[in-house]
C-alpha cells in the first residue's frame, strides 16, 4: 500500500507530468505521447504476474487533463458538463457505451459538435495512470482519483488477480457469452510505457487485425449486384480477400477504398496469411477533425 509521503510525491510527480504536456501541446511543440498497446496472449504465460480486466470494445482515449485526445493526437470534442469533474492530470481508458455498440459511439465520439443527448450514454473507463511507479502503485492512485472526482462520468475498470490458464479461459466464456469482447492481461509490476509489448495482453477467442481497403470484388449469385468481397492490404503490403462478415446492407454500400477497417482470423496460412478472416467492422475512431483545442 502506498503511505501518506508516497501518495504526495505520485501526485507531485504527475501534476508536473500533467502540466509539462498541457504546455507542450498547446505550443505545438509535441503530439500526444504513444500509448501502451496489448500484444496476443499466450498459453504458458506466468499468469501469477498479472491482473485480469475486461476487454471493452470501445475508443481509446488519453485525457491529458484538459481533453480527450485519440493516439494520433487527435481531440474528441466532449460536452463541457461530461468532464467537469475529471482530474486535471492524464487518464489512460476508453469512452465507452457498452457491449456490441461500437459503430453507436464512434459515431457520436467523432463528431466536431458533440450531441448532448448521445455523450449522455458514454462513460470514460479508466485503466491506467500515466506516471512513474508499477502499474499495482498506479491503479491504487487511480481507485483514489476515481473516488474524489465524484464525476458520474469517470468509471474505474475493475482488475483482479490472475490465477491460472483454465480459470482465465472460464472467465474469457462468460465474458464472451454475454456479449463482450474478451479479456485483458496487466502486468502488475509494469511501468507505463509506449508500444507493444507483454506488460498489457488481450485475450479472445480469435485474433483480430487491420487492414486497408483496396478494391471491392463483385458479388455473384445471391450477392450478384452486390460487393462479393474486400480486397485489402496489411501494413506488410501483403493483399488478400475478406469475403464474410457482411450484412446486405453493407455489401450495398461497402467502405471506400482507402477505409482502414478491422478483421477477424484464426490464425495464419501456409504462406503467412490470415486463415479464415472475416469482416468486423470499419475503424473509423478518429474524430472528424483534427487539432488540439482545449
Amino acid at each position: 500500500m502506498l503511505t501518506g509521503r508516497t501518495t504526495f510525491a505520485f501526485r507531485l510527480m504527475l501534476s508536473a507530468l500533467w502540466l509539462a504536456l498541457a504546455v507542450a501541446v498547446r505550443s505545438g511543440e509535441v503530439s500526444l505521447p504513444p500509448v501502451p498497446l496489448a500484444s496476443t496472449y499466450q498459453q504458458g504465460v506466468a499468469l501469477e504476474n498479472y491482473w485480469i480486466s475486461e476487454k471493452l470494445d470501445g475508443v481509446r482515449a488519453y485525457w491529458n487533463g484538459q481533453a480527450f485526445l485519440s493516439r494520433n493526437g487527435n481531440v474528441y470534442q466532449a460536452p463541457a458538463w461530461f468532464t467537469s469533474e475529471f482530474p486535471a492530470i492524464p487518464l489512460d481508458g476508453e469512452l465507452w457505451m457498452g457491449r456490441q455498440r461500437f459503430a453507436e459511439l464512434s459515431g457520436a465520439v467523432r463528431k466536431q459538435t458533440p450531441l448532448d443527448e448521445e455523450w449522455r450514454g458514454i462513460r470514460f473507463h479508466v485503466f491506467d495512470v500515466p506516471g512513474p511507479g508499477p502499474f499495482y502503485q498506479r491503479y491504487e492512485q487511480l481507485q483514489r482519483l476515481v473516488l474524489e472526482s465524484r464525476s458520474p462520468h469517470l468509471v474505474l475498470v475493475a482488475q483482479k488477480p490472475a490465477t491460472s490458464h483454465s480459470a482465465l479461459m472460464a472467465d474469457l466464456e462468460r465474458i464472451v457469452a454475454q456479449g463482450g469482447e474478451g479479456l485483458m492481461l496487466k502486468r502488475q509490476d509494469s511501468l507505463y510505457r509506449a508500444g507493444r509489448s507483454d506488460d498489457l495482453l488481450k485475450v479472445k477467442t480469435y485474433e483480430d487485425a487491420e487492414a486497408v481497403v483496396v478494391a471491392h470484388i463483385p458479388g455473384k449469385g445471391r450477392l450478384q449486384g452486390m460487393m462479393g468481397a474486400l480486397e485489402v492490404e496489411l501494413p506488410s503490403g501483403r493483399r488478400f480477400r475478406i469475403g464474410t462478415g457482411f450484412s446486405d446492407d453493407l455489401r450495398t454500400r461497402p467502405p471506400l477504398p482507402g477505409t482502414r477497417i478491422t478483421f477477424k482470423y484464426y490464425g495464419l496460412t501456409a504462406t503467412g496469411l490470415p486463415r479464415f478472416a472475416s469482416f468486423l467492422r470499419v475503424r473509423d475512431d478518429e474524430p472528424e477533425s483534427s487539432g488540439f483545442q482545449p
